[in-house]
This record gives C-alpha cells, structure tokens and sequence, in this order.
C-alpha cells in the first residue's frame, strides 16, 4: 500500500523563509543597477569594476566552505538571523563606503550574509517539507525572482525623482525590519536528526549527491552565461542597437519569471525528476535556436523557451539534491552555496576569455557543451539510485 505525502501548507514558518528570501533576492540585486554609480564615484575601470560581482561570489564560496562547520556548533536560527542582519548591515556601510577597499569588503558581507541565510533556508524548508520540498523551493525562488525584478524598478524610480541611491539602503533596513518585527515569535528549528554538535555536517555526503551537485553548478554557469553575455551576443551576433539589445534580453528574466510560476504549479502534480527531464529537454530547443538563428524574433524566441527551461532547473535540481543528503540538510546546503558561488565566479569569465580568442558566437558553444553534460550524469545518475534501490529491496 502505497502512502500519500501529507498535502503542501503553507505556515508561519514557510512565510518567513519565502519571505527572507525575498529580502535576499532583492539586496542582492542591487549590486548590478549600481555599478555605473560605483563606477563613477571610484573611477573604477572596467577590470576594478569586475571584482565587485566577483568579491560577491567569492561570499558566496566562502559561506559554501564554511557554512557546514558552522552548522555544527551554532544554532540553525542564529545563522538564519545572524548572516540576514550581516546582509542589511552590509548595504547601509556601502552607502557608506567612499574607497574600492571598503567598498569590496561590505560587498564581501552581503555575499557571506545573504548565502548563509539561503543555505540555511534551503535546509529549512527541505525539513519542513520533506516529500513535498520542491513545491516550497520551488516557490521560494519565485519570491526570489519576483523581488529581483522589482530592484532595478525601484533604484531606477528613486533616480526619475532625483533621490540619491543611497536611500535604497533606507528601503533595505525597512524591508528587514519588518520581518523581524513580524515573524520574530516563529521558531527557526534544526534539523530533527541533527542539532548543533550533533550528526549533520559530520560524514561525507552520498555520491549520487556530489553528482547533481555538478550538474547544478553547470546548470548555473549556464544561466550566468545567458545573464552576462546575452546583450552583447543580441550586439555583436543579431546585429541588434544598444537599446533593442536590451529590450531583447528583457524576455530572459520575464521567462525566467514565468518559468518559476507555472513550475510551482507542477511540482504538486509531476515529481522533481519528471519535470527537470522537461526543463532540460526545453533548454537543449530553445538554445539552438538562440544560438544559431540570425533573425531576431527567432533569436528571442529561443531565449524565452531557453528562459522557460532554465527557470527550474536550479530548484527542482537543488530539491533533489538536498532529498538525497537525509539528515545533512545543514552540509549539502552549504556545498550547494559553494558550488552557484563557483560558477558565478568562474563561468562568465571563462565564456569572456573564449570570446576574446574564437568570437562570441563560437565561445557560446560552450553552453550546449554544458548542457549535454548535464544531462549525460543526471542519466547515469538517476541509473544508479534505481540500481541502488532495487538492491535494497
């Protein structure tokens, strides 16, 4: 007889981790709209100004490194708390900030704080959720995704009324501020096999797991490939103008956006493994037809089926991952951290540097390249969790 999950429901808890989620996607956007103005008020070059988004991953690595020992030996809400507060005081000293160096080391603490408290909203709500953690990540990220977008709306409106930018750390402090006030009563739990001291963190984590480990790091590499270097490709590929070039990455994150809201649906109806076999299979149509195609509608149209594929891919994948780490929610959270810090570093420089020495239409070869490594160990992989299964039995 086969048991049903208990059915998905929304609580307290479940509020505030979308919630500071949300709170994260949005300061963390922030660093993007603000580098002309970092730029101009530092005289940065382009090479200077590279290292900001680059000290923002390596935030994120270290939060990766480290996160799991942490985990260990401090409570799961301090980290929660702690690494969200680190995040909105970060924002308030970069407004303060007039040298590179301050500049870099406040940029360094978003990135530490914010991918702290994601890591630890990961495990949250894997545990929370159990069987049904996709459908919560997978909303989650649409909080994520939906308070990205309204950043640059926002910081582009404080400008249009002649306020200085400055005051978005006004509009951060306000953001966290009242989610403390409003869910300081709700409890932020360990993991039930694995308080501070105790199981999680201690041990290796299953293979199949470091497997979708890869192919998460891969999967974001593509998606931070698209992000950087789509404009440049509608540029210098398409033969679009600078502002048409815009308006056509523009369909990305609005399919992105898409993506993640339909996807929430889906998850309480296909299994994670189901819909990120659709996810992939969407990405390798739309890619090819982004990538090689040389009319524009043709060129946007396989950005928006590529858009509405890459969507899920992280959180149905990350879903996955973190269910097959059992008890070690705290660790594989952490290492997921570890491995979107790696390939937000790494990816757009590499694809840069391709670019530089073949062209930026053979260098985007690299993202089918990706692609069909991706799916190549999720077969394998998924192979061997059946094998394993069956054996069990």
């Amino acid at each position: 007889m086969t048991i049903s999950p208990p059915a998905f429901a929304r609580d307290r808890l479940t509020w505030l981790a979308y919630s500071m989620l949300a709170f994260i996607g949005f300061s963390q956007a922030i660093l993007g709209p603000l580098m002309p103005f970092l730029r101009n008020e530092l005289n940065l070059n382009y090479t200077q100004g590279g290292f900001l988004p680059a000290t923002a991953a390596t935030g994120l690595i270290l939060t990766g490194l480290f996160g799991g020992w942490l985990s260990r030996y401090i409570d799961r809400r301090i980290l929660f708390w702690g690494g969200a507060s680190t995040l909105a005081v970060s924002i308030v000293l970069l407004t303060f900030s007039h040298t590179f160096g301050l500049v870099l080391i406040t940029i360094l603490c978003m990135g530490v704080g914010g991918s702290l408290t994601q890591a630890m909203i990961q495990a949250l709500l894997s545990d929370h959720h159990g069987e049904r953690r996709a459908i919560a990540i997978t909303e989650a990220n649409v909080a994520a995704s939906l308070s990205t977008t309204v950043t640059p709306l926002v910081l582009s409106g404080l400008q249009r009324i002649s306020v200085d930018w400055r005051a978005i750390s006004i509009l951060s402090v306000l953001f966290f501020g009242t989610l403390a006030l409003s869910f300081r009563r709700v409890p932020v739990p360990n993991s039930v096999q694995a308080a501070p001291g105790k199981a999680d963190g201690k041990g290796g984590l299953p293979l199949p797991f470091w497997l979708y480990w890869i192919t998460l790091v891969f999967m974001v590499a593509m998606e931070m490939t698209i992000a950087v270097w789509a404009t440049d490709f509608f540029i210098s590929v398409v033969g679009l103008s600078g502002k048409d070039a815009i308006l056509a990455y523009g369909a990305f994150p609005a399919s992105m956006l898409t993506g993640r809201l339909a996807g929430s649906r889906l998850t309480r109806r296909w299994p994670s493994k189901t819909l990120l076999a659709f996810a992939l299979g969407l990405t390798l149509i739309g890619f090819p037809l982004f990538w090689l195609a040389r009319i524009p509608a043709l060129n946007i149209l396989g950005l928006v089926i590529m858009g509405l594929g890459i969507a899920n891919q992280y959180p149905l994948t990350l879903s996955i991952a973190v269910g097959l780490a059992k008890e070690k929610t705290n660790q594989a959270s952490t290492r997921v951290t570890l491995g979107v810090g790696t390939a937000l570093l790494v990816a757009p420089l590499i694809l840069g540097s391709l670019a530089d020495g073949l062209g930026l239409q053979k260098a985007f070869g690299m993202v089918i390249v990706l692609l069909v490594i991706v799916i190549g160990i999720i077969i394998v992989n998924n192979r061997f969790l059946v094998r394993n299964a069956e054996q069990s039995k």
